[in-house]
């Protein structure tokens, strides 16, 4: 299925590349101020994570960095074209089926073991091609005034059956949902997800990202939407002004709906800088880098051993995520079954 799935999804993959980018900024290029010695980053996790990972790792190491910002799907698809002449020194993504590709195609250089002892095996690919850097789960938004909490979906596959017609709302456009959707091809197979997103097509509200179907739940149009949770969590911070009328609801049992995504950092065979590189990705992997996103804005999940998340977020290991190993989602296959289904 694979095989004949990933040919099938090479056009559409090459042409939305900028429509399936992820959270990020697209179309920067690298820091026109650095120098030809700078490590360059092609850098699809949020920018102001990045640009803190980056002063403070410069600041103690002395390594100039020059970031290029852009989408998921947009810079995977850049690396494998460009090959062996990529200028990347190091890729950084939001949902590892960015990284998959790229080590499907061979362009990533094997993570120093040292590095990989800093993080959990369930937060990195058993092929030791990149490593898990942050995580993000997999929630169901909902408002209370439209549905209870014992009126919700059991599972997240339940959302395809015909009570839930018009009664949810996600972003498919997204490679945060696709993301999701890998996990459920990985878990349940192509026959349930193929099923699944035909009754998507059929139930779902299509909104643009996961902060506009936050927000459409927040105002009624919606009672339900499948985002991940640091969005929810971010908005509390602030003033709750998109999220004040809903709560979140965990999944658990190893659902598809509790599908925990890797973001992923990786090494380019081709690195100018290789020694550097494999500095910086332990740097990220280790203690400064963990701390600064455990205590920053973004409420993501650290995943190195030792680091807490912020509170009030779970405990990630309390979450009851589904098992997979993060360098077996594909996202080819995912749009074009997705394609398929009529939701791309």
């Amino acid at each position: 299925m694979r095989n004949r799935l990933f040919r099938a999804a090479i056009a559409p993959v090459a042409a939305a590349s900028l429509v399936l980018a992820g959270c990020a900024a697209t179309g920067e290029n690298p820091d026109a101020s650095a120098s030809a010695d700078a490590l360059v980053i092609y850098n699809a996790q949020h920018e102001q994570l990045t640009e803190e990972w980056t002063a403070a790792f410069t600041e103690e190491t002395g390594i100039e960095v020059s970031l290029r910002n852009g989408g998921d799907s947009e810079l995977s698809n850049q690396i494998v074209t460009e090959g062996a002449a990529s200028p990347a020194d190091v890729f950084l993504t939001e949902n590892s089926p960015a990284m998959s590709l790229v080590e499907d195609a061979g362009l990533f250089a094997p993570v120093d073991s040292a590095t990989l002892d800093l993080v959990p095996a369930q937060y990195r690919p058993s092929s030791g091609a990149w490593t898990g850097i942050a995580a993000r789960s997999t929630v169901l938004v909902y408002n209370p005034s439209l549905i209870s909490e014992a009126e919700l979906p059991s599972s997240l596959m339940d959302l395809q059956n015909p009570e839930w017609k018009g009664r949810w709302g996600a972003a498919p456009s997204g490679a945060d949902f696709q993301a999701i959707v890998s996990a459920m091809l990985a878990t349940q197979g192509e026959e349930a997800t193929s099923s699944w997103l035909e009754g998507m097509h059929s139930n779902a509200t299509v909104y643009n990202n996961n902060i506009a179907t936050m927000k459409a739940v927040n105002a009624g149009e919606v009672p339900v939407g499948v985002i991940y949770h640091y969005y929810w969590y971010r908005d509390q911070d602030g003033t709750a002004e998109n999220s004040g009328n809903t709560k979140l609801h965990y999944f658990g049992n190893e659902d598809p709906g509790a599908f925990v995504s890797i973001s992923g950092g990786g090494v380019l065979k081709s690195s100018a800088h290789a020694d550097e590189a494999q500095e910086f990705l332990a740097w990220l992997a280790g203690p400064a880098g963990q701390t600064i996103l455990g205590e920053g804005y973004s409420f993501e999940y650290p995943v190195s051993t030792g680091v807490p998340a912020r509170s009030p977020l779970p405990a990630l290991d309390s979450l009851n995520a589904p098992a997979i190993d993060p360098s077996t989602l594909n996202g080819p296959d995912v749009v074009a079954l997705m394609t398929e289904a009529g939701l791309l």
